[in-house]
């Protein structure tokens, strides 16, 4: 197989794990031939502040700046602030690093001064020295709300408040059938020539973006070599509780619970290497399947599955021309 050299890849991504991929397909991949589009459902307000985690993870990652322990905030950053808001009577659940305010004060700002989202973030990462696009989902509001055995709650309050403890019922994606695809998410769409869904969680971060209007139509019905990576790895979430919510929501917690979730608008899904006996399982949901180390450990690694990702999509090209 080889990496195929033109044409653009369009990258959907959230979290940690959407972010380390994406990591390294920047590092492989000219901004020009790379469109990040990133889950914007978590999105939310904190201390009268618009937040965009995925977003910020996806910058800060990029960026250099990325809590390597955490994978999430910057480094090195500290809670002052936050402990002070706390000495105030505020409510601090949510963790808010000291620098990492500052995105969230300018973000809330430009916003209000009538920039879309997707304006805001082409802003801020570019002051940060990101070159390549990182692209929010939609410039109109979705937000993930999860119903629970301990009521409706929007997806900070079950992922960091509750600490994904209560039992998931159900998932609505608030405000989806109002929202378009941000521009820059609808020209990458269009100009595709690959589509990469990053090892994210399939309800909680990529879903979300399949929600908006002719977004999972538009994928389902693409030409383009379509690869996405499991973030369900020997039974388990490789991060985060993508395999407590697959179980409770009725489904296979596999790599072939996840082909069943994605095969409309997957070609080849990557499996780590220590699921290679599931492949043919993966085959009988209609879903090509490539073994390979997918844990992303070192920035070596998120390069290597990068190419190896990219390389899939040339072959599936070359073999369909």
């Amino acid at each position: 197989m080889t990496t195929s050299t033109t044409g653009l890849v369009l990258a959907l991504a959230g979290g940690v794990g959407g972010a380390k991929l994406a990591l390294g397909l920047s590092r492989i991949l000219p901004p020009e031939r790379l469109a990040i589009v990133v889950n914007t459902g978590d999105d939310e307000q904190f201390h009268g502040l618009h937040v965009s985690p995925d977003l910020d993870t996806m910058t800060y990652t990029l960026s250099g700046l990325y809590n390597p322990e955490t994978g999430w905030g910057i480094d090195g950053d500290t809670f002052e602030t936050l402990q002070m808001l706390n000495r105030l009577g505020a409510d601090t659940w949510f963790n808010l690093g000291s620098r990492d305010f500052a995105m969230h004060i300018r973000r809330t700002e430009l916003l209000a001064q009538g920039s879309s989202l997707s304006q805001v973030t082409a802003q801020v990462t570019a002051n940060l020295g990101i070159e390549h696009p990182i692209i929010p989902m939609s410039d109109q509001p979705v937000r993930t709300v999860l119903d629970t055995d301990a009521g409706t709650l929007s997806m900070q309050e079950y992922f960091v408040k509750r600490r994904a403890d209560p039992v998931v019922k159900s998932i609505s994606y608030v405000g989806s059938a109002d929202a378009r695809p941000s521009p820059g998410f609808a020209a990458a769409l269009d100009a595709a020539t690959a589509i990469v869904i990053c090892p994210s969680n399939p309800f909680l971060s990529v879903a979300p973006i399949l929600a908006i209007p002719g977004v999972r139509d538009a994928i389902a019905g693409h030409g383009a070599p379509r690869v996405a990576v499991s973030p369900i790895v020997g039974g388990t979430a490789v991060r985060g509780p993508a395999g407590k919510i697959m179980q409770e929501l009725g489904a296979d917690v596999s790599v072939v619970g996840v082909a069943r979730e994605y095969r409309e608008i997957c070609d080849v899904l990557v499996l780590d290497s220590q699921d290679a006996n599931l492949a043919d399982a993966v085959a009988a949901e209609g879903v090509e399947a490539a073994v390979m180390p997918t844990i992303m450990q070192t920035n070596e690694d998120k390069v290597q599955l990068a190419e190896r990702v990219l390389a899939l999509a040339a072959d599936l090209e070359n073999r369909r021309s």
